[in-house]
């Protein structure tokens, strides 16, 4: 199995040029700069139809691109603009089809707001705790017109530290939780919760 951590930047906003999908970029590049493997899940391209539990859909590409990035992914990145306080449909809906891919796994946040975003991340870090995942505990948020040039270039210089910051420490934690949760996987303990994912 790889030991190198496998991070995936899922991107919710369903604008062209996002600052969030922007922000999304600068950090993966950074992941890959402390030794993370990336990927880009992007949801204004990939196209998730609308989440029906109780139906048996036929899987369409997007379900089988997003099926194969989560279930490659070790680690995420959630990137989403602030709309009303929350987060894009698009990520909402993402984050419906998953549950088990997610247990045991690192997540940090990423938020393009006018606010502080803080409502945002905190309803992603909510599902992703319903899902067992692990979450960073902070985020980063900005706002585009404020902290990026039209280029896609961060202009302020604290936006651009806690990027790179988040992306060390999703990096470095990630990969150090991973470790963690495999060999509960390959234990005979049941005193930890990764007992239950065991197949």
């Amino acid at each position: 199995m790889s030991t190198v951590l496998r991070l995936l930047g899922v991107a919710g906003s369903m604008r062209q040029g996002s600052h969030s999908s922007q922000a999304l970029n600068i950090v993966l590049g950074a992941a890959r700069e402390h030794g993370a493997e990336t990927r880009m899940l992007d949801l204004r391209v990939v196209d998730l139809p609308i989440y029906r539990p109780h139906e048996l859909l036929e899987e369409s590409d997007g379900m089988r691109e997003a099926n194969e990035a989560v279930n490659w992914a070790d680690a995420f990145v959630l990137a989403s603009p602030d709309y009303h306080g929350s987060m894009s449909g698009a990520m909402k809906n993402f984050l419906d089809y998953y549950w088990s891919e997610f247990a045991g796994k690192v997540f940090s946040y990423l938020c393009a707001s006018h606010e502080k975003g803080l409502t945002v991340m905190d309803q992603m870090r909510t599902a992703v705790r319903q899902c067992y995942g692990w979450s960073l505990p902070y985020g980063v948020s900005f706002n585009g017109g404020q902290d990026f040039d039209a280029t896609g270039e961060v202009t302020n210089a604290q936006v651009a530290h806690r990027l790179r910051m988040l992306a060390r420490d999703t990096a470095v934690y990630g990969a150090l939780i991973m470790e963690q949760f495999r060999r509960d996987l390959q234990s005979e303990t049941t005193e930890t919760f990764a007992a239950r994912y065991r197949k």
